[in-house]
């Protein structure tokens, strides 16, 4: 097996081994550019990220809150599409060799781009997963049947409003890990962790041993503190993507480095 080709596992072990919370790192793809994306992404490693997720821009980002709406419209602007995502998978691979790197974006674009022309050029490009917010389970399987020949992980979404038939049916047939969605609402940093994602990691854990990483209002080193014991990663976006905003001119790969080492406590 080419283990290049089987990235989450490997960087899901690494973490394991260490005996730390794995943290994933979201990123919209053209914000603030293209260019600038493919300067953070190898930064966001270096600073400690342990998978990347670039957000595709679309129109009509349902799952997602004020912040992450904004760069996906500014991202759009700059004439960001799926085929530009793909086209920069394949460039950031080189640089980034070992670290996951998954789509995260709505059905329309790729159903448009074509299922099977989708998996080929993720395929083609490095490409180890997508997350696919308004996809049902019950209607991934032909997504996730394009998607396998080329090992590309087509990752489910559960949420505390989920029932364990539900849980049960994304998990089935799921690779790469199970994205828990710690709230009934869209992305957003939050101030506490909310109490119920816990029950749903119990009820997951009933139907996988894949790891499970919770994402939406994680924004925080206290969050991840939080979550680690019970979770396997976090996924942390809205705040990252706050960061890049925020960012002064010039300073912007420093000020996110920084960002990243807060949330995960490491040491540079």
């Amino acid at each position: 097996m080419d283990v290049t080709r089987d990235r989450f596992s490997a960087s899901f072990a690494r973490a394991a081994e260490e005996r730390r919370t794995g943290v994933i790192l979201y990123i919209t793809t053209g914000h603030p550019s293209l260019a600038a994306t493919r300067e953070l992404v190898p930064a966001l490693v270096e600073a400690g990220a342990d998978a990347i997720e670039l957000g595709v821009p679309f129109s009509d980002p349902l799952a997602d809150g004020a912040t992450i709406q904004a760069a996906s419209f500014h991202a759009l602007k700059q004439g960001v599409t799926l085929e530009a995502c793909l086209r920069l998978v394949a460039d950031l691979r080189p640089q980034v060799p070992n670290t996951p790197m998954a789509l995260m974006g709505y059905y329309n674009p790729v159903l448009r781009y074509g299922l099977a022309e989708f998996a080929q050029a993720g395929g083609q490009a490095g490409l180890d997963g997508v997350i696919v917010p308004d996809l049902p389970p019950e209607e991934s399987g032909l997504l996730a049947g394009e998607c396998a020949p080329r090992r590309i992980a087509v990752i489910p979404l559960v949420a505390p409003t989920s029932t364990d038939a539900r849980i049960e049916k994304a998990c089935k047939n799921a690779r790469g890990f199970i994205y828990c969605v710690s709230v009934a609402g869209v992305t957003g940093a939050r101030e506490a962790v909310a109490p119920e994602v816990f029950t749903l990691l119990e009820r997951v854990r009933r139907y996988t041993s894949l790891p499970r990483a919770v994402g939406f209002g994680i924004s925080r080193r206290q969050h991840v503190e939080a979550i680690g014991p019970r979770a396997e990663a976090v996924v942390v976006g809205s705040a990252l993507v706050r960061a890049i905003q925020e960012a002064p001119e010039g300073r912007m790969v420093e000020q996110v480095s920084r960002f990243v080492t807060g949330l995960t406590g490491r040491v540079q």
